[in-house]
């Protein structure tokens, strides 16, 4: 049995490498590499990670991560200035070099770097905004300019529920405020979303460990989970938090199942479009929570009315795309379901689905 934990432990390192690789981060994939080379039992961080007790990949606890980013975060802070000569913006390092400075900081750097293996990765990644708002436009076409209420699971800090206030490029559609400091443009394939318009009602958030953008260690730690190679990622993720620090949305701690069941009622609003919203959240949910979440859903929708629409819109990976992250949309009155799009999980690639109208 510990043989094959291990085993697990270091096939999440080799699967994460080749992750960050296909979604251009070289650098973080031979981070995770030599990571994986270099840990031991000579350290406590290497004791700890060689005996970590749970699943240790993405669908579990992300150990390799959540390492990458306590890195990245000491390295940000000027903590580790051997390591530092080996980042971004400097070239790329060959793995032996990488590993001989790791196997130098890591005994150096246990007492600030043990505490990130204690906190599961936060990757609330402004360019998910895309697929939403995508989706966004199609329900308020549909829904003939209803004002839109905007509730949000796995909210971490609240980035995605901002994306009104963000200049979206989707395709020959544009919106959002023209000189907005966050520009969200993904790579487009397929027709556009429809032009629509929509106002807002209100937006709330909820998350098992929300961050705050207004507290500075929130900050360090969302912005050191953004791969340290991916300069345009990490200058977006900076404009988004300062944007969202100046007028903060309303985040609970919560579980997620709970919070949906207590915070949208069965009973309809009227004159409101309800919208229930969740971006590659839902595979750190459990499976009861993604059945609550589904079932609840299904209750509100059961009461919804033409003057009171309740909407249920996620990006998610799919298994029926492969993995790849699908945008669904589904609307009651009616409770029909679209596959608007698909594209990968950081929403830099989406090809629509939906014809054109």
């Amino acid at each position: 049995m510990v043989q094959a934990a291990q085993d697990a432990l270091f096939e999440a390192f080799a699967e994460q490498a080749r992750a960050c690789v296909e979604r251009g981060s070289p650098f973080t994939g031979r981070l995770c590499e030599a990571l994986a080379g270099t840990l031991d039992r000579s350290t406590e961080i290497g004791r700890r990670v060689l005996d970590w007790p749970g699943r240790p990949d993405a669908r579990g606890d992300s150990v390799p991560l959540r390492l990458a980013g306590g890195l990245h975060a000491l390295v940000r802070r000027g903590s580790l200035p051997r390591l530092a000569a080996l980042y971004p913006p400097h070239p790329l390092p060959a793995l032996p070099a990488f590993e001989r400075a790791l196997a130098e900081v890591l005994p150096e750097a246990e007492t600030m770097l043990l505490p990130w293996l204690d906190l599961a990765p936060q990757t609330n990644e402004p360019m998910r905004s895309g697929p939403l708002m995508a989706g966004l436009l199609v329900l308020a076409q549909q829904t003939t300019g209803l004002p839109l209420a905007l509730y949000e699971v796995g909210a971490s800090a609240g980035l995605m529920l901002m994306l009104d206030r963000y200049r979206h490029c989707l395709g020959e559609t544009a919106v959002g405020p023209p000189d907005a400091s966050v520009r969200i443009e993904p790579r487009w394939e397929g027709s556009s979303p429809p032009d629509a318009q929509f106002r807002l009602a209100r937006r709330r958030g909820s998350d098992l460990a929300p961050l705050d953008v207004t507290d500075q260690s929130d900050r360090e730690r969302l912005l050191a989970y953004v791969w340290a190679d991916q300069s345009d990622r990490l200058a977006r993720s900076k404009a988004a938090v300062s944007l969202t620090a100046a007028d903060p949305p309303q985040l609970d701690r919560a579980e997620a199942a709970a919070w949906t069941e207590r915070t949208i009622a069965a009973e309809p609003e009227a004159g409101v479009g309800r919208v229930l919203m969740h971006a590659v959240a839902m595979q750190y949910a459990s499976e009861e929570t993604r059945k609550r979440i589904a079932a609840h859903t299904a209750r509100v929708g059961a009461r919804a009315t033409k003057g009171a629409p309740f909407a249920w819109l996620r990006f998610e990976a799919d298994p029926e795309f492969d993995e790849k992250a699908s945008l669904r949309l589904t609307l009651w009155p009616g409770g029909k379901e679209e596959v608007l799009a698909i594209g990968d999980t950081h929403g830099e690639r989406l090809r629509w689905l939906r014809k054109a109208s």
